[in-house]
């Protein structure tokens, strides 16, 4: 066969993922946390994006707004035009509102200081006062958060070094002690070997221990532990009750843990009353002291979607406006920097700015209309979970939703992806709408997975202590309800609801009697 060069022509179909299409897809899948900095990153970026928190006037009158309201018919496809398009959308605007725009741009930015003395203020105090006057003329801003000047969570090693300062004095063994305080994990507990950290400092192990002794004294109690059972020692010492027998049981703590409370009397010397005051005292302790200091803070879920019951015994589906970021074009701004471009590489990088902007906002608004008619879906396949409760919650896939709203799979597990629900039950998120099904006996209708977890609890709970629910007779009542399940499978879902076995459950209900 000759080898030459030459030219074809073939025509042939392919996906091209343009960047507007990437950052719709993008934008698809966050969390309305992730959104708002990508929002705010967008707004630092592009001169031509403000954020519209409040009404518009001024030069914001001739922005463009497209969340939450939907565009009309005539914006949106001048959105989607190109350059020209929407230079002649913007020419209109700019025609109807001179006056506006003209008395917009008078405005002196220069004047932001009230110190008109000529004495430039502190950098501190300018930056200070151009944050509160910036957009409210000088008055408070509607940004002023009074959290920002709440007082930061100490961390637990903060909460410790300020104790070691007080109880030593010897400079060396405060550098073993702030040593051994970064050698702790979240949960207060030493990781560290004590030879390691000796030959680390260039100290005998002996000197090593006695700081370490000091050290696990402090507060909270049970921190600077090696082991669980070190840490349950501690705290009983500080209680005063880490006699004999107390120490027997925490030498076989793993006995406790099996819930072989025969063994536990007979090692202890104690009877079933003493064992049952002595278990209840180990409850009682922190396992990990540390983890209540220093932690992150934790993000409250902020719903996406609110479901309420309507008048006609329906349900309401609407978005929560909070979450969805007010973004506008301003149109009046990219008119009079074109006016003042010098040369290709300024009007170039300008209309790419607009273009850029319209996408931004033709994004978010179709993130918003995509969310909503998701939701509405799921509510309307899981209108008995809504009424019912848990126990009527439908198996669910992505199929199903993707279908009825016209959609592809992986769009639906893009939406329900971090995104929340605040239904009458509670906030969900929305990909707990969606189980497996578990067939039913004589051809009935299928089961959710979930709603079969919340039978098998609520079996195991209404159990007595003198008829355990073994696996086996779990897979039979089942049965007998038309759930068509297998033994490996609840026990599968006894596990994952952290239920211990029959036998566990046996020796626990009758201990604690």
């Amino acid at each position: 066969m000759a080898l030459s060069t030459k030219l074809e022509m073939r025509q042939s179909q392919s996906l091209i993922m343009t960047p507007q299409l990437m950052q719709a897809i993008k934008l698809l899948q966050f969390s309305n946390l992730d959104l708002a900095a990508y929002v705010d990153a967008e707004l630092e970026r592009n001169p031509l994006l403000e954020r519209g928190d409040g009404e518009p006037s001024g030069a914001a009158e001739a922005a463009t707004d497209l969340l939450p309201d939907a565009p009309s018919q005539g914006e949106a496809e001048s959105f989607a035009g190109d350059g020209g398009e929407a230079g002649d959308w913007m020419k209109n605007q700019l025609d109807s509102s001179a006056e506006t725009i003209a008395s917009s741009m008078d405005t002196d930015l220069g004047n932001v200081f009230p110190d008109e003395s000529g004495v430039a203020p502190a950098p501190e105090t300018a930056l200070a006062y151009a944050a509160d006057s910036g957009r409210s003329g000088g008055g408070v801003s509607e940004d002023y958060n009074l959290e920002a000047f709440v007082a930061a969570e100490e961390s637990l090693g903060q909460i410790l070094t300020g104790q070691m300062n007080l109880a030593f004095a010897d400079p060396a063994d405060k550098l073993i002690g702030q040593h051994l305080i970064n050698s702790l994990d979240e949960n207060g507990y030493l990781v560290q070997a004590l030879d390691e950290a000796a030959g680390q400092l260039g100290v005998p192990v002996a000197r090593v221990e006695a700081v370490l002794a000091v050290l696990q004294t402090f507060e909270p109690s049970g921190v600077f532990a090696r082991t669980l059972a070190e840490c349950l020692t501690l705290q009983l010492k500080e209680r005063n009750r880490f006699d004999p027998a107390m120490a027997t049981l925490i030498d076989n703590i793993d006995l406790l843990a099996r819930r072989d409370l025969a063994a536990l009397k007979r090692l202890c010397g104690v009877d079933d009353e003493d064992l049952a005051d002595m278990i209840a005292e180990i409850r009682a302790l922190d396992p990990k002291p540390g983890r209540a200091y220093g932690s992150a803070l934790v993000q409250p879920v902020v719903p996406d979607v609110f479901v309420r019951r309507a008048a006609d015994g329906g349900w309401t589906v609407e978005l929560n406006s909070d979450t969805l970021p007010r973004v506008l074009v301003n149109q009046t701004y990219y008119a009079s920097i074109t006016r003042t471009a010098r040369n290709d590489t300024e009007r170039s990088y300008l209309t790419d700015c607009l273009q850029t902007a319209n996408w931004l906002v033709k994004s978010l608004d179709q993130r918003a209309k995509t969310i909503l008619k998701v939701s509405t879906e799921i509510v309307r396949q899981q209108d008995g979970f809504l009424t019912y409760g848990i126990e009527h919650l439908r198996p669910l896939n992505l199929k199903t939703v993707a279908e009825a709203v016209g959609m592809h799979e992986s769009t639906i597990s893009r939406v329900t992806s971090n995104k929340y629900m605040a239904t009458p039950r509670g906030i969900f998120e929305l990909k707990y709408f969606f189980s497996s099904a578990i067939a039913a006996t004589e051809g009935g209708d299928a089961h959710s997975a979930e709603a079969v977890r919340h039978r098998i609890k609520q079996l195991i709970d209404a159990e007595s202590p003198d008829d355990i629910l073994s696996d086996d007779t779990l897979v039979k009542m089942l049965k007998d309800e038309g759930i068509d399940i297998a033994r490996r499978t609840v026990a599968k879902y006894r596990e994952a609801l952290r239920i211990s076995s029959s036998v566990q459950r046996r020796r626990e209900k009758r201990g604690g009697r």
